[in-house]
């Protein structure tokens, strides 16, 4: 096999990466100020902690959305080769979506999808 295109992309990212990097360290603002490193929002300085307990079901529901999202990005290109592949295609989808209908089933049993 030939990889000279592999190694060709490889290379220009490297190369990008690192020269945005570069190019970023030497024209970009430089402020070493102690007030620079402090957390703010609206420029309001906080009062307090700024660590506030955030509820678990935020967590789960950006979990199941990432779930169902990354399941419509595998049925793509799955939907441009089924013809190629016939049953064994639709077999595959079949057993994946089984496994995706199970765990959201699951996650609507247990009440993970309920916004309390």
């Amino acid at each position: 096999m030939n990889f000279t295109l592999l190694i060709t992309v490889l290379l220009t990212a490297i190369t990008l990466v690192v020269a945005a990097y570069v190019v970023a360290k030497l024209i970009g603002p430089r402020s070493y100020a102690k007030v620079k490193g402090e957390p703010y929002e609206s420029g309001i300085p906080t009062r307090g902690t700024s660590w506030l307990p955030i509820s678990v079901g935020f967590y789960l529901f950006a979990i199941l959305f990432l779930m169902f999202d990354v399941e419509t990005v595998f049925l793509y290109p799955w939907a441009v080769v089924v013809k190629e592949f016939g049953a064994t295609a639709l077999l595959s989808i079949g057993f994946f979506l089984v496994v995706l209908v199970l765990g959201l089933a699951y996650a609507w049993r247990k009440g993970d999808l309920e916004w309390k």
